[in-house]
């Protein structure tokens, strides 16, 4: 009996923003399929290549590879509107997303007054905001579980409108509720009925594109001997079960989702990639152990351009965090290692790496339930700067000894091998081991 093949992963490791999207574009050659699991808009997956950056949010980062069929699994949230002007941009870079983009019909629906409701609960927290996006994804998952929400494939049936209405309207309720002034609120700077109807124009998508039952393709994909990456947006330590609750997104963002996200079996499952910046970054309100505050920090996001992608809000900075990571690579069971933006570290003499916490005189060298506790500190070492710029490397022969020594650390620490190291942030600065 022929054996069928298996669904690969690559995920983020750390709080987001791992450069997971330029690893999948330069991955996806080895692939027939490329397939988002997870998440919303909420993600900026960016790719640069021929001197253009590009910056995806709901759509898989393998588009621009014309022969990779690209689908947005069951477990993906979207906002029509956003994703209206995704592909708009995606056509006037020259990639043709209706001929390789497929749509689970079991995607659920951000809908405008889900964005609405993101932005009364935040402002409802007060200094306990937890640092939204404002893209709807909490209100989205929300209705989800609780049975209410809205997929790509009502879109198509007869009373779409009728049941839109009732949802909308439901949500405006509970927004009245905590006195918010909707008629003074702006979505992406549109009133709220300027932003309905751009999203209901947006509701054309689901006759331009392939709409399908992605568990079936992607079974019968791998039955067929065809090979496929489950991309994962946000992080490990994102995770709505696992991360640093409640600074969390709403999904779950470990390897386990791929199962509900595509409807795959355990079974199924191939090698697993795990994405990391050789320093840590956050966006958004929450615990960061390692994070800096002086001018190290200022430099790390100056070199690393560290602003969010999708919001734009400059990034917190700070040293690797070992004990997080090894947390990561055993709650994912990762099997291959990425480095990446180890080139924003170019030009600092030394570093620091944390290697443990210290809890009330505790040492731990994992990540604890008291992770939000202000007690919890990091214990750091320090460690010799490489002071040469590697973005021209390209072999591991090419690279400084004191980095090699830092990859050969890690590995050593964490007990998984670095098989892929990334150097700068076009898809031709990339060593693969």
């Amino acid at each position: 009996m022929k054996k069928d093949n298996k669904v690969d992963i690559l995920l983020g490791l750390q709080w987001g923003d791992e450069g997971k999207g330029k690893i999948v574009d330069v991955f996806t050659p080895k692939y027939d399929i490329i397939a988002r699991f997870q998440g919303g808009p909420n993600a900026g997956h960016t790719l640069e290549f021929n001197g253009q950056k590009h910056v995806l949010h709901t759509i898989p980062s393998g588009i621009f590879h014309n022969d990779t069929i690209n689908l947005i699994g069951n477990g993906v949230i979207m906002d029509l509107k956003i994703m209206q002007e995704e592909l708009e941009k995606l056509r006037e870079k020259g990639a043709t997303p209706e001929k390789n983009l497929y749509i689970s019909k079991k995607c659920h629906l951000i809908l405008p007054s889900h964005r609405l409701l993101d932005a009364v609960y935040e402002a409802a927290k007060g200094k306990d905001k937890i640092g939204s996006t404002l893209k709807g994804i909490g209100p989205t998952y929300t209705d989800k579980t609780a049975r209410l929400g809205l997929r790509m494939g009502d879109v198509l049936m007869g009373n779409f409108e009728e049941r839109y209405n009732k949802l909308r309207d439901r949500h405006l309720e509970i927004a009245k509720g905590f006195d918010f002034d909707i008629s003074a609120h702006k979505i992406d700077n549109l009133s709220f009925d300027d932003y309905e109807a751009k999203w209901m124009d947006a509701t054309k998508i689901a006759t331009e594109f392939n709409l399908i039952d992605s568990e079936q393709f992607i079974n019968d994909n791998l039955k067929a001997g065809k090979t496929i990456l489950a991309e994962g947006a946000q992080g490990t330590l994102l995770d709505v079960d696992f991360g640093s609750y409640p600074f969390v997104t709403s999904s779950n963002t470990i390897s386990a989702a791929v199962c509900t996200g595509l409807g795959v079996a355990p079974n199924k499952v191939g090698k697993t990639y795990g994405v990391f910046k050789a320093y840590c970054t956050r966006v958004g309100s929450g615990p960061f152990p390692t994070e800096l505050f002086d001018n190290d920090g200022q430099r790390l996001r100056d070199n690393g351009h560290e602003y969010g992608s999708t919001t734009g809000r400059p990034r917190r900075c700070g040293w690797l965090d070992i004990p997080a990571l090894r947390y990561s690579i055993m709650i994912n069971g990762v099997t291959d290692l990425i480095i990446t933006k180890a080139d924003v570290m170019d030009d600092f003499d030394s570093f620091d790496v944390c290697t443990q916490y210290d809890y009330n005189g505790k040492k731990l060298d994992y990540m604890p339930y008291e992770i939000l506790d202000d007690n919890l500190k990091p214990v750091l070492e320090s460690h010799k700067g490489w002071n040469t710029d590697i973005t021209k490397s390209g072999t591991m022969e090419d690279l400084p000894a004191q980095f090699t020594d830092y990859i050969k650390y890690i590995e050593d620490a964490v007990e998984c091998p670095i098989t892929v190291v990334s150097v700068g942030p076009d898809r031709e600065q990339t060593i693969q081991r």
